[in-house]
């Protein structure tokens, strides 16, 4: 039974709320959750509040690093419609009554540790930019919203969201969230933008908030998770990792730029699709082996990764919500965790065999997910690279089950998207989400690592191996390709066709014809002297017919003991002038 809930908190989370949906329509009202672990229960209003694992992770890097703005969370919201500013300044007032965590900040104790301190309630003031009469509306919001999410962020004093709206028209404006990290997930903006609707369509109605309170704060969380992740529960976490992550290899990516010697977090992001026809496929294949999405794009991924490094030793993150637990659901926080997917991924397997090899991996990893990745960097102590960006892998690959549709309400349009702020925190990083289009996402890398050219290629060879594998899975990965047809001729025959015409003449010959092209042109060049086309045939005659009196003549061999310079050049061309043959001697022997 204990497996039975622990597989259960596994599941990603739109598949476990369909389970417990399932669930209670046979009868069981009970969340099936609730066996797991320890209830998470409010503290008291004046005890000590201390960081997750996870903030005190970001604390770390932030007293490293001040000033990184690569754990800025941003995203920027359009919302078409009437737009009344002060219902949407309401609905971020009861958002941060609810949510602790965005009043925040972590100053330091007098033990020396940092601390969360929860700020008083302010009234929230949206600062707003008219850009309505704009002649470049487009690149001004583009500077605009760039400068927004790279601005940094001062965890001590705080805020750590900050909100800006732009005025594009009268019923067009682009709302700016940005979050530090240490306060919020990617499930938590999904959190913030669904709460901001509920209450902005409440509330314009002249209705309360329909919102639940909240059973917990994030503080509550971290305090219980310190409590329950020590002695044994702990240990028996650690244990897995320590001996699934053992001598692990570190990941040798071919860069197209020599790697710094100090990890950059400099970074772009770049489209992805993979067709529909292409992920009904996969979705087909992973449902007939018994596996998830996730893991057939894991297991390709794997190949992918073999084929450019040529290691078979392959660790790949991952992102783990974290929320196993209901009263988790509904909370912002930075509540996710990291999981590091080992593969052994030799040539002997079939693409079959090695996708069943991730399935039991990944089901292990799933079932050891509330080890905080911190503590197990800290147990496996794994020598540091400062050229790289994490401990224990340098590639990641995440798959969102459901993207944020538009939202409808009371006079508006709710769409959130991203914000690209030219910053990464990973060497490379695959993001999918699945659509009504087929999976499509980003690519994120490092722009001191890699050109944009080469993730280009990256993918094209991604999408082309995921189509090998759904029709011959059990072609043994040796013989699976990474090139199409096109590039293969293009590697095989296009470059290798070197032939190419070339002149019926010896090289003196070839020599003259080029002194009558260009006769004043410098020939020839060093630190003493220079020599035109014209002297340099000049000279080179005078000698030719000197050593024609010497007896030299077609077939003769004749010795060159010269240091390079201007004149081994004459002698050469003289030797060849006569119809002989030189020999080079070195002077050094």
């Amino acid at each position: 039974m204990e497996d039975i809930f622990k597989r259960i908190a596994a599941l990603p989370p739109e598949r476990r709320v369909l389970l417990e949906r399932q669930l209670k329509q046979r009868g069981v009202q009970a969340s099936v959750l609730s066996a797991v672990t320890p209830t998470i229960t409010r503290q008291s209003a004046n005890q000590q509040k201390r960081l997750s694992f996870a903030q005190q992770r970001l604390w770390f890097i932030e007293q490293f690093d001040p000033g990184n703005t690569a754990y800025n969370v941003s995203g920027w919201v359009r919302l078409t419609g009437e737009l009344q500013v002060n219902i949407l300044e309401k609905a971020f007032d009861e958002i941060f009554r609810r949510h602790e965590s965005l009043r925040a900040t972590f100053p330091v104790s007098t033990d020396g540790q940092p601390v969360a301190v929860i700020g008083a309630l302010k009234p929230v003031s949206l600062p707003c930019v008219d850009l309505k009469a704009s002649p470049s509306q487009d690149r001004e919001v583009q500077q605009l919203t760039c400068q927004f999410s790279q601005q940094p962020f001062d965890l001590a004093c705080g805020p750590l969201l900050r909100l800006r709206l732009l005025k594009l028209d009268e019923r067009d404006h682009a709302l700016l969230i940005c979050l530090h990290h240490i306060i919020c997930d990617r499930w938590s903006m999904g959190v913030l933008i669904r709460e901001l609707t509920v209450l902005y369509d409440a509330f314009i109605k002249g209705q309360p908030s329909p919102l639940p309170e909240l059973p917990i704060q994030y503080t509550d969380f971290a305090f219980w998770q310190r409590q329950w992740l020590q002695g044994t529960v702990l240990q028996q976490q650690l244990a897995y990792w320590q001996q699934q992550l053992a001598g692990l290899s570190r990941l040798e990516l071919p860069t197209s730029y020599p790697r710094p010697k100090l990890q950059t977090y400099r970074g772009k992001k770049q489209p992805i699709a993979l067709s529909n026809s292409l992920t009904h496929a996969l979705k087909a294949f992973s449902a007939e082996v018994g596996a998830t999405l996730y893991m057939t794009l894991l297991a390709a991924f794997t190949v992918l990764l073999r084929r450019y490094t040529g290691q078979t030793d392959i660790a790949v993150g991952t992102d783990i919500a974290n929320r196993n637990r209901p009263e988790l659901e509904n909370l912002i926080g930075l509540l996710v965790n990291q999981l590091v997917l080992r593969t052994d991924a030799s040539d002997s397997l079939s693409f079959r065999d090695l996708l069943q090899r991730v399935r039991e991996m990944a089901l292990q990893a799933y079932s050891h997910q509330d080890a905080p990745f911190e503590r197990i960097v800290e147990a496996l102590n794994p020598e540091r690279d400062l050229s790289q960006m994490l401990p224990l892998f340098q590639v990641k690959l995440d798959l969102q089950s459901v993207p944020m549709q538009p939202l409808e309400i009371t006079g508006l349009t709710i769409h959130l998207l991203p914000i690209d702020n030219g910053t990464t925190k990973f060497e490379l990083r695959l993001n999918f989400i699945e659509s009504d289009d087929g999976l499509v996402g980003d690519v994120e890398y490092n722009t001191d690592l890699f050109s944009a050219a080469m993730i280009n290629r990256m993918v094209s060879h991604f999408a082309y191996l995921l189509e090998q594998v759904v029709v011959k899975p059990d072609q043994p990965l040796s013989e699976v390709s990474i090139l199409d047809d096109d590039e293969r001729h293009q590697c095989l025959i296009t470059w290798n066709d070197t032939a190419t015409p070339y002149p019926l003449a010896c090289i003196h010959e070839l020599f003259e014809r080029q002194v009558e092209r260009t006769p004043s042109a410098i020939a020839i060049l060093d630190a003493q002297e220079q020599l035109t086309y014209q002297e340099l045939n000049a000279r080179a005659n005078q000698l030719a017919h000197h050593l024609q009196k010497q007896g030299v003549n077609s077939g003769t061999l004749v010795g060159i003991c010269i240091e390079p310079s201007p004149l081994l050049f004459v002698v050469l061309l003289a030797i060849l002038k006569t119809g002989a043959a030189y020999v080079p001697l070195d002077p050094a022997y």
